[in-house]
């Protein structure tokens, strides 16, 4: 965790999940294929594989806070909650303004949390850096009206199950009657909750999260494509091309040669 003004432009792919609490700032980043004005004042969220990198010219003052998945394990439910919501489906949340009178509390929060990361190591200073981060978590999920609301909605706590599921799964299984067996429910309910609780069918969630992967991989790896078709459990290189093609307009090759060419 730093606090920090910064020019980078290297691209990473991140091992932790990171938040990025900016006070002050100019440029922008890239988070996968999406770029964000940086302006101070804000929050980014990244999840563990995510690729990022801002972009040149930028500067920033703030706090950068990196954590593992070993923080979930060791928190309460309602921590779990904003996980689900705030990590697993990153890029419904990938960047969250500070509404109007928020902002100080949160700051002091982090800056609490990094005296706390500085200071001499003692007993149980890892359960006192878990619970100020348990207290940030749950404080940033409340930026989101929305979310607050959801926590009493037995559907609302299904279908980010099933977010969190596919996030982790999606290299395993693709199809939805095995998601929706892992949850106890049919398919058809799993649609009906995609349906109330989010904009896409439960199909498109698991393919937007394997055409995503599979562009990080195009774009900033030179892995074969037949062993990026493999690794996300594709049956043949000609199939993954034909979902690919379908789901972007360019088959892979096009897609990467396309980056390349940027890169020229």
């Amino acid at each position: 965790m730093n606090r920090h003004t910064i020019m980078e432009t290297a691209v990473c792919r991140i091992s932790y999940h990171r938040i990025f609490l900016i006070q002050e700032g100019s440029g922008g980043i890239q988070i996968d294929e999406h770029s964000y004005p940086i302006s101070g004042q804000e929050l980014f969220l990244l999840s563990k594989g995510q690729l990022f990198t801002f972009l040149p010219g930028t500067t920033l003052t703030g706090y950068e806070l990196s954590f593992g998945d070993c923080f979930w394990e060791k928190s309460p439910a309602s921590a779990s909650n904003c996980k689900s919501v705030l990590f697993n489906n990153a890029a419904a949340n990938q960047h969250l303004p500070f509404p109007a009178g928020t902002q100080a509390g949160l700051i002091n929060l982090f800056a609490i949390l990094y005296a706390e990361y500085i200071a001499v190591d003692y007993i149980n200073k890892l359960d006192a850096l878990a619970a100020y981060l348990k207290v940030i978590m749950i404080k940033i999920a409340n930026l989101n009206a929305a979310l607050v609301q959801a926590y009493d909605s037995h559907d609302r706590q299904l279908y980010r199950h099933f977010i969190a599921s596919v996030s982790e799964k999606y290299k395993d299984t693709h199809e939805v009657a095995s998601f929706a067996k892992d949850l106890g429910i049919s398919t058809r309910k799993l649609g009906d909750l995609c349906k109330r609780c989010g904009v896409m069918s439960p199909k498109e969630i698991i393919n937007g999260q394997l055409i995503a992967e599979a562009k990080r991989n195009l774009q900033f790896s030179s892995k074969p494509v037949k062993d990026i078709a493999y690794e996300l459990n594709f049956s043949s290189p000609d199939q993954f091309s034909h979902f690919f093609k379908k789901h972007t307009g360019s088959s892979p090759n096009d897609y990467r040669l396309h980056f390349v060419k940027i890169g020229m």
